[in-house]
């Protein structure tokens, strides 16, 4: 259980955890152990160093790395120096990286390896920086991590944090435009901390062993180290998602719960090791970030037997905002296409364009209020004042409650498909789609049509061995949804693109029907 009492702020947890656990391990990374001790005098040493070079409350410091233990060092390390550990997207490309690090004003910066060739491409561009630190050396002109750790101080640092400090900026996925920085503060961390201590499936036990396999600029890969150090569980940090690895790890560390994507639990459900691994000690499998099929989650039980909890919410939500509890993925309740009820202490609606909450069974756009909402984002007030009215987050993502109070999601409103005055929103006909038998992924998308306006686009990816033809699909789709809302084309390729947090990115799939209309979807 997580006591709030004792951490209201995230620079507490490895100084309270050093004295009521000290020899427990906080960090697996690759072999490497680092127990609560350990931690609580590396993030002083940490926090000196920074302080050394004049990194003032309120300053960024910026990590481009894959995932280690380093991240949740600096991670505390930063917030008992009060600055804010800023994450950056692995996957963006060089100007993306750029506009982040200029956009953060980021004073330090920590490097892994496999981007030090980027850095040296943008260094002119980045005033701001004045010191960069590597993970793993071989750059003489820059800091190396351990060695300039270890030269630091390891008492307390003389700085008292306060609930109104950012602790973490991470910036939006930008799928719509250029990504904005998240203000996540400890005030939003601490009341995030209450919420989830009502909640059985959040509550790990001091020494389980917790998978991180989530990459770390996205929320839910930062929530569950954090969650797993608030309550002095282990937290396993993996590198790169590793399928094979996950299922060896599952079985050798007794891993007791994790968070998985569902294009992850797709890899392991077609692992040929899955069928004999060991997941005896697994207790719950929380899952989010984009939806899944129906026969995929089925599947996955069937052959884990392990509890699931479906997880909605945004990085401005902190990533909460609904769940969708174990019970409820029986499927004699219905519930497996929702996403589930709110989270405690949090109001949930779907409203119109008005802001007035619509029926039960009607479609509208999903807005939260809660005490664990950002604080904004960075240096866009603007962007702040149009997400937040009167307290509530608008998500952008449409959605309607049933009877039960149970909250369905459709899609982004911004992909919603119009064919002929008909609205159709894409997860409905990928539902439909991915329970046939041949189709291992899909994506659906709304293209030009001259009579209709749009039509429906399927983009399929079909499993190994499997023959699936454009009729095929087709067929199957009328007997499962309205003519109107099947695909009218049917396209076949060997991978969908997807964001970090497995969201597919229609716009991507998107750019090359629409290049050249006037109007444009997205």
């Amino acid at each position: 259980m997580i006591d709030a009492e004792a951490m209201p702020f995230l620079a507490d947890i490895p100084r309270v955890q050093a004295t009521r656990i000290p020899d427990s391990v906080a960090l697996w990374f690759e072999g490497t152990e680092t127990t609560y001790r350990d931690l609580d005098t590396r993030t002083n040493q940490i926090a000196n160093g920074l302080i050394a070079l004049d990194v003032q409350p309120g300053d960024r410091v910026a990590y481009l790395a894959k995932n280690t233990d380093v991240y949740y060092e600096m991670l505390f390390g930063a917030a008992k120096a009060r600055a804010v550990l800023t994450g950056v997207n692995t996957r963006l490309a060089p100007p993306e990286i750029q506009f982040i690090l200029s956009d953060a004003s980021a004073k330090v910066l920590i490097v892994g390896k496999e981007f030090y060739a980027v850095i040296d491409q943008i260094r002119d561009q980045l005033p701001d920086l004045t010191r960069i630190i590597t993970i793993d050396g071989d750059r003489e002109d820059w800091d190396y991590f351990p060695s300039w750790r270890n030269s630091k101080p390891n008492t307390a640092p003389d700085r008292t944090p306060e609930a109104d400090d950012d602790v973490i900026q991470l910036y939006t996925s930008g799928t719509t435009g250029r990504p904005k920085g998240v203000q996540l503060s400890n005030a939003s961390y601490e009341a995030f901390f209450r919420q989830a201590a009502m909640l059985e499936w959040s509550s790990y036990g001091a020494g389980e062993a917790v998978m991180n396999a989530m990459p770390l600029f996205h929320v839910a890969g930062v929530n569950v180290g954090v969650l797993a150090a608030a309550q002095g569980a282990k937290a396993v940090i993996l590198r790169d998602i590793d399928p094979g690895l996950i299922l060896k790890l599952a079985e050798e560390l007794t891993i007791a719960y994790a968070f998985w994507v569902p294009a992850v639990i797709m890899m392991l459900t077609q692992h040929p090791d899955v069928e004999t691994t060991d997941f005896s000690a697994l207790k719950v499998v929380s899952y989010g970030a984009s939806p899944i099929a129906e026969s995929l989650l089925l599947d996955a039980k069937r052959i884990m037997n392990v509890s699931f909890t479906q997880l909605y919410g945004l990085t401005e939500t902190l990533g909460a905002g609904t769940y969708l509890p174990p019970q409820a993925h029986d499927p004699a309740w219905g519930k497996l296409r929702s996403c589930g009820v709110p989270w405690p202490g949090a109001i949930v609606r779907c409203v119109d364009d008005e802001g007035k909450p619509v029926p039960t069974g009607e479609v509208g756009e999903i807005v939260i209020k809660a005490r664990f909402l950002m604080k904004g984002y960075w240096n866009r007030p603007d962007a702040t004042e149009e997400a937040v009215k009167n307290g509530f987050f608008h998500t952008g993502d449409a959605g309607y409650f049933d009877e039960d109070g149970f909250l369905y999601i459709h899609d982004r409103i911004k992909d919603m498909i119009v064919s002929g005055g008909e609205n159709v929103y894409p997860a409905e006909v990928e539902n439909a789609l991915f329970s046939h038998p041949g189709v291992a992924d899909v994506a659906v998308i709304g293209v030009p049509d001259e009579k209709w306006g749009e039509s429906v686009k399927a983009i399929i990816i079909v499993k190994p061995g499997e023959t699936v033809t454009q009729e095929d699909l087709v067929a199957w789709a009328k007997d499962r949804i309205a003519s109107f809302k099947c695909p009218k084309t049917v396209d076949f390729v060997s991978e969908l693109p997807r964001n970090p947090s497995g969201k597919i990115l229609r716009k991507d799939l998107r750019e090359p029907f629409w290049a050249g209309h006037e109007r444009r979807v997205g």
